[in-house]
């Protein structure tokens, strides 16, 4: 990809799930129309019931089956979870590392030529300290996947492709920009700033502290809802898989408190999969900027315009704790 790549989502990213053929075995939401806001955009995203044990390669295959992922066979992939700082007691600050496993696997069965798994902390300064403390480094060896950490990775100036921040160009990771597939693996979890943190607030760490510093104050301080819509704009996500399986409520994204939600989102448009998982939280979509400023644009994210596939919202909602400013987000 490099420097030739297109800056900005392809169609066929945003409408391919929309027309897959749903079989009889699919619990399906029934769709009268789309959702006008959404400009015809449609898209189909899996809800499964997963653990962080035995039953998670079997829930990502099915989820696969659902809303097939990109075709993999012989390309670079890049795993990019939520590792935004250490690990704190009993908060499910970061990005499972059996999801991780389970999705490189899945992957791995589908021909791809190498798999990387590579993130940019927001917070920690060294990020193989976080990948230490989620024990994710024997996994990794075990596992034969190679950790890039993108804050310390090469340097790629790249035309911003969208038009938010003001801003002409942006900096990359190398690895980031350069993987043929990337795939977008957050932790389901509210924030305290953006309201939720899920697929689309997950490619912050796509984009280098060495650049723009620790925490990228630069990005939080001109508007946090404008550099998300200018980093999915620039180097988009070809799918994403929410773990939500223990997720985060409250004071996110790191000193909120555990939900057990026992299940894993997954789709190819980004905006349709965090949507989803926002209302599952029990969150307007729509009361999220950069969520109701992606509809139409980068995808779909009212309910009449996204396909349910697997479970359905209801059975698995439960109504998050947010931030007492953010009220206004719930339900």
């Amino acid at each position: 990809m490099g420097a030739n790549r297109p800056h900005g989502l392809t169609r066929r990213e945003l409408l391919v799930a929309g027309a897959g053929a749903a079989t009889a075995a699919l619990t399906l939401r029934s769709c009268i129309g789309p959702t006008p806001v959404d400009r015809g955009l449609r898209a189909a995203v899996a809800i499964l019931r997963a653990g962080y044990d035995d039953s998670l390669p079997g829930a990502i295959e099915s989820g696969f089956s659902l809303v097939p992922p990109p075709d993999v066979s012989g390309k670079r992939v890049l795993l990019k979870p939520n590792l935004v700082d250490l690990p704190r007691e009993d908060k499910p600050v970061c990005t499972h590392p059996a999801v991780i496993v389970a999705v490189a696997e899945a992957l791995r069965r589908r021909g791809a030529a190498e798999i990387i798994v590579g993130d940019g902390p927001a917070l920690q300064r060294d990020a193989w300290q976080i990948v230490d403390a989620i024990g994710l480094t024997p996994l990794l060896t075990q596992h034969n996947l190679r950790f890039i950490d993108l804050n310390t990775d090469d340097l790629m100036l790249q035309p911003n492709a969208g038009s938010n921040l003001g801003l002409a160009q942006l900096y990359y990771g190398q690895t980031a920009w350069q993987a043929d597939v990337l795939i977008s693996l957050p932790k389901m979890k509210t924030h305290h700033w953006a309201g939720v943190s899920l697929s689309m607030k997950n490619l912050f760490g796509t984009v280098s502290s060495l650049a723009y510093g620790w925490p990228r104050n630069p990005f939080h301080l001109h508007n946090l809802h404008n550099a998300v819509l200018d980093f999915n704009h620039t180097r988009p996500a070809d799918y994403a898989i929410i773990d939500g399986i223990t997720a985060m409520e409250g004071d996110g994204p790191v000193r909120g408190t555990p939900v057990d939600m026992g299940t894993i989102v997954m789709g190819d448009n980004l905006p349709a999969v965090d949507a989803t998982a926002a209302r599952m939280m029990g969150i307007r979509a729509e009361a999220i900027d950069y969520l109701a400023r992606a509809a139409g644009d980068l995808g779909p994210i009212g309910e009449n315009s996204i396909e349910q596939r697997g479970e359905t919202i209801a059975s698995v909602q439960h109504n998050f704790a947010v931030d007492p400013h953010q009220a206004a987000i719930v339900v």
